[in-house]
């Protein structure tokens, strides 16, 4: 950042009065300017024993498989943002059944939050930001095309517990240098 939003004049990087970390602040009208992580909201739609997913028609990952999930917009909760992508890149009626994983990644300031879904229907197909959308059963999930590693971490969490019959919610961290930390829960 280089000019303050609010009056357009330079900011610096610095430590504000009461606070612990550098922040953008303005000099001139003293604005702080706070960056904070971004949400990415989404679902785990199951039909059956099959898990629907989406192959990437953008970047970052295009051609690679995935799970319906985005940045959350202003103004909606959670839960809405994760019905809107489903919606957007599947075209998926989905009820949402629980929050199931919640990610972070600390090194790129974001943190998923993957629900868990029920698919209402056989009516799915991509949306503008899918080449195509599939429900796969957990021998067919191409695990070596997955296009993130939180869509890794959830599906296996999920296939391990559905042999348990039971679904927790899952909290997990992946760093920068590929190390994760490991759930409390397991």
């Amino acid at each position: 950042m280089k000019y303050c939003s609010e009056c357009g004049q330079p900011v610096r990087l610095l430590v504000p009065d009461g606070d612990n970390r550098p922040r953008h602040v303005c000099g001139a009208c003293q604005t702080i300017h706070y960056q904070n992580p971004k949400i990415v909201a989404g679902t785990l739609p199951v039909w059956s024993e099959q898990i629907l997913l989406c192959r990437r028609a953008i970047e970052p990952r295009y051609g690679l498989w995935t799970l319906p999930a985005g940045f959350m917009e202003n103004g909606e909760t959670m839960e809405q943002a994760a019905e809107r992508e489903s919606q957007e890149e599947a075209n998926a009626n989905i009820e949402i059944k629980q929050l199931y994983t919640i990610i972070s990644l600390p090194h790129i300031n974001q943190v998923y939050a993957i629900y868990r879904a029920r698919l209402c229907d056989m009516d799915y197909s991509p949306g503008t930001e899918s080449l195509e959308v599939k429900l796969f059963h957990e021998s067919e999930i191409p695990w070596d095309r997955l296009a993130f590693r939180t869509i890794h971490y959830t599906l296996k969490q999920y296939f391990l517990d559905r042999k348990k019959g039971q679904f927790p919610l899952h909290t997990h961290t992946i760093l920068a240098n590929n190390r994760e930390t490991p759930d409390p829960g397991n």
